[in-house]
């Protein structure tokens, strides 16, 4: 497409309506992916992530929105994560990965009694944030205010978890509580994205922005506003260069996402 074209596609609601979505999941990935970094558990997005696979298959099985059973899988998930970590029946990685097995192989199974793969199960694998409509974007725009509300009010606690949850405990914060609720945030988070850039590619946005930030070394509140500006940003420039180009969006936001994540690599080393 010309620019000219993609100045016209923002007139249609289809298309602002996909860029508002774009921008409320791009900055609740961007939130919730910092503290992710910063407790060395990013992969947990992953995991969850791709659990939340078995929910999709569950949901366009049953006839019923996709992205809810992949909230109710991806809620499960977690407290199957959080119950495995606490009875020491498997660390944190392996918990994981069972998890993520389970929710995978569930897919699998569905998807096999369903006659096969569709197109519909693709999109929600690699993205299809241009099929979002009015109720996906308010089931987004609600489950992104929940997240920015959650990280707005438990901010403080959260971060004195990452960095002496001993010391948090001692000072009486619930520190097991508030990390189960932060589980189930990034849970929610991923539901949120997965219309926007897919399970399979998920974990970038909820990585990539925060890694890129903290080479500024700012402080914590101008660090995740950056994370969040670079998130936004590279989701929009893959919307539109995906427009421009006719090339899958997913792919060209993570690798916008990962341009800037190289380009604040190179400016560390300038300075």
């Amino acid at each position: 497409m010309t620019p000219i074209n993609i100045l016209n596609l923002l007139g249609y609601g289809f298309f602002q309506t996909a860029l508002l979505g774009g921008v409320i999941a791009a900055a609740a990935c961007a939130a919730v992916g910092l503290f992710l970094i910063l407790k060395k558990e990013a992969m947990i997005g992953d995991g969850i992530s791709h659990t939340a696979f078995g929910g999709i298959a569950l949901g366009l099985l049953l006839g019923i929105n996709p992205l809810l059973t992949a909230l109710a899988v991806s809620v499960l998930s977690v407290l199957g994560i959080s119950y495995m970590r606490r009875k020491n029946l498997a660390p944190s990685d392996s918990a994981i990965a069972v998890m993520l097995a389970l929710g995978f192989s569930l897919g699998l199974i569905i998807i096999s009694m369903a006659n096969g793969f569709n197109v519909e199960l693709f999109s929600y694998l690699f993205g299809s944030i241009l099929t979002i409509d009015q109720a996906d974007l308010l089931l987004v725009s609600l489950l992104g205010i929940i997240v920015i509300l959650f990280l707005g009010f438990f901010r403080r606690e959260l971060l004195s978890i990452v960095f002496d949850e001993d010391d948090s405990r001692v000072m009486g914060i619930p520190t097991n509580t508030l990390s189960l609720a932060f589980d189930l945030l990034v849970a929610t988070t991923i539901v949120l994205s997965i219309k926007v850039i897919g399970t399979v590619l998920v974990v970038a946005l909820l990585v990539l922005p925060g890694l890129s930030a903290l080479q500024l070394n700012l402080s914590f509140r101008k660090t995740i506003l950056t994370a969040v500006a670079f998130s936004i940003t590279s989701t929009v420039l893959g919307i539109l260069f995906s427009a421009a180009s006719d090339i899958t969006t997913s792919g060209l936001i993570v690798f916008t996402a990962v341009l800037l994540f190289l380009l604040t690599i190179a400016y560390k080393k300038l300075e």
